[in-house]
């Protein structure tokens, strides 16, 4: 990671560093570009930027989770010139099984990896904490694991201790419709539905507002993107 500082709230971002000119370099951003556009192919996604414009600035954009694909769609649904400085989070335990979904975390989407069985005793929110403190921004999933029903789950605490830590950074709330019913749990071959990112206007922690309001202010942005997109 770099050591770029925060930018205030509103300030873009720097650009990013260029990217290696080595021969491993050029494979993975053509194997970035490849699964960027199955994705696309298979989703036939659209970005619809409701609340906010795809700029240059540090944020946190939080969404639905139904399926192990939605940062994919999420991360290739931003500019180009956007995605390196966008990081993942998503856990350990599942990106770490084997080598070749380690090989995707660190080598194409750069994920910031959080350790969900709590097996340290440190802070878990601390790789986190260390992107955005580098400058970069994050995709999270406040519910914490998959949900395959309708609706959201209760949201984890997480978001709110980032927003805490990092008032400057805005909070995107995001909408991703359709992808549990493109792919779902068991199903060979896709179905022949449109998927949609819609990305809705950011939020940040008001001063003194309590864990719980925030939080069910988060969660109701989503929903209402969620009403917007049926």
């Amino acid at each position: 990671m770099n050591d770029t500082a925060i930018p205030p709230s509103g300030e873009d971002l720097p650009p990013p560093a260029p990217p290696p000119r080595s021969s491993a370099g050029l494979a993975q951003r053509l194997l970035a570009r490849l699964i960027i556009g199955f994705a696309r192919l298979l989703t036939g996604a659209r970005s619809l930027w409701r609340g906010c414009l795809p700029e240059a600035r540090q944020r946190i954009y939080f969404a639905n989770h139904s399926s192990h694909a939605d940062f994919v769609l999420l991360w290739s649904s931003l500019p180009p010139e956007l995605r390196p400085r966008t990081r993942p989070v998503a856990g350990a335990d599942y990106w770490l099984r084997d080598a070749v979904r380690r090989f995707l975390i660190h080598q194409v989407f750069h994920g910031v990896l959080v350790d969900r069985e709590r097996s340290s005793a440190g802070n878990p929110l601390q790789p986190l904490l260390d992107a955005l403190h580098a400058g970069d921004s994050l995709i999270l999933f406040p519910e914490g694991t998959r949900n395959l029903a309708d609706g959201l789950l209760p949201f984890k605490s997480g978001i709110y201790r980032l927003a805490q830590a990092c008032p400057q950074v805005e909070l995107v709330p995001v909408w991703i419709a359709n992808l549990n019913r493109v792919m779902p749990k068991g199903r060979v071959l896709p179905l022949p539905l449109l998927c949609t990112v819609s990305f809705g206007t950011p939020l940040t922690l008001d001063a003194g507002e309590s864990k719980d309001a925030f939080l069910a202010r988060a969660r109701d942005a989503l929903l209402e993107l969620a009403a917007e997109a049926d």
